[in-house]
This record gives C-alpha cells, structure tokens and sequence, in this order.
C-alpha cells in the first residue's frame, strides 16, 4: 500500500504545474489591450459625421468670452470650421473664412471657427497672424469635435441652413468660390421660405 501512495505522490510532483506564468499574464493582458484599442477604432470609423438631418446642438465660449450656441443661431447660416494653428491647410483656407466673413456678416451670415487639439496661445497666435475677427472657440476636451460631429482631422467644415440642418460638410480645406456659391444658395433657400424659417 505504501508503494501505491509513493507511485501517487511521484505521479503527481512530475504533473505540470496549472496555472499561467507571469509571462504568459503580461502576454495575455497585452493581447487585451490591443483588442480594446482596435474594437475603440473601429468604433469611431462607425461613428460618421453628421452630413444630413438637424445638426448637433452645442454651446462653446469663445476666445472674447461670449457664448456660442448653435441653436440660438435659426434663421442664419452658419459656417462650422474646425481648424488647429499646426495644420498646414488650416493656413492655406484662413484668409478664406475671413473674406467670407466680412462679405456675408451683415447678411444673417455666422462663421465659428473651433479649435482641435490646440494649445489657446498658439490658437490666439494664429488668429491674430491671419487678422480672424469672427468668432472661433477652443473646444479643450474636444467634446464638440469628437463626440458630437466626430471629426477625423482637420480642417473640416460644416455649412448649417436657416433651419439648423446640415447643407454641406467639407473634408477638406475650403476654397473662397466654394462657400460663395453654398452660401448664395442657402441664403437664397432663406428668402424664399416665409419669414425666413424654415419648418
């Protein structure tokens, strides 16, 4: 009987050892890890910009510290650009957005220039550089840029009717000619709805 339970305790000392190695843990908690990071991805692919419909309502402060909110602004047209002082063609449509500005501010016309990933001095630098004296706002957790028109890069743009839907939006830097036309186009939409309001 003793040569039984020796033959038993020898049987189990030469069993492997269950259990992972330290080794195989950090092997396996990277494996996680990267399955977060491409599930996280995929996820903002599937996440697209709002191109139609009733555009996102958001409320930012701007660099001269008013208050931006998009819904307060029916019955206007209203230029959504997002820009970052270290984007190179951010630069090149600047003096754009500015000409239109001044073209079409007395026109119920509103441009608002937010911030992505930008440091507010760089931001103020860059505006001063390029003489931009329609409203631009930092958006610091960048919840407007992300989480609600889920921007991929900049610059991007967003042209908002008189009824607050989206008309256009621009994955590009924007040319001058461009947003004359879309915007003649909606102000024209405008006049001819009564009041001007759309439904």
């Amino acid at each position: 009987m003793s040569d039984f339970l020796q033959e038993l305790e020898d049987a189990d000392a030469q069993q492997p050892r269950r259990g992972l190695s330290t080794g195989s843990l950090m092997l396996l908690a990277g494996v996680v890890v990267a399955v977060i990071v491409v599930g996280v991805a995929l996820l903002r692919q599937q996440q697209t910009q709002p191109t139609s419909g009733l555009a996102p309502d958001f409320a930012l402060t701007t660099f001269d510290g008013a208050t931006f909110r998009l819904s307060e602004q029916r019955g206007k047209i209203v230029v959504i650009n997002f820009w970052a002082s270290w984007c190179g063609p951010c630069r090149e449509e600047a003096p754009a957005l500015q000409r239109v500005w001044e073209r079409y501010r007395d026109q119920g016309v509103v441009i608002l220039g937010v911030t992505y990933a930008d440091e507010p001095n760089d931001s103020r630098a860059f505006m001063a550089q390029y003489g931009l004296n329609y409203p631009n706002a930092d958006d610091p957790r960048a919840e407007v840029s992300d989480n609600l028109y889920h921007i991929q890069g900049v610059p991007e743009t967003f042209i908002i009717d008189h009824t607050g839907a989206v008309a256009e939006f621009i994955y590009s830097a924007v040319d001058e000619q461009t947003l004359v036309t879309l915007i003649d186009g909606l102000l024209a939409q405008r006049d001819s709805t009564p009041n001007g309001e759309g439904t």
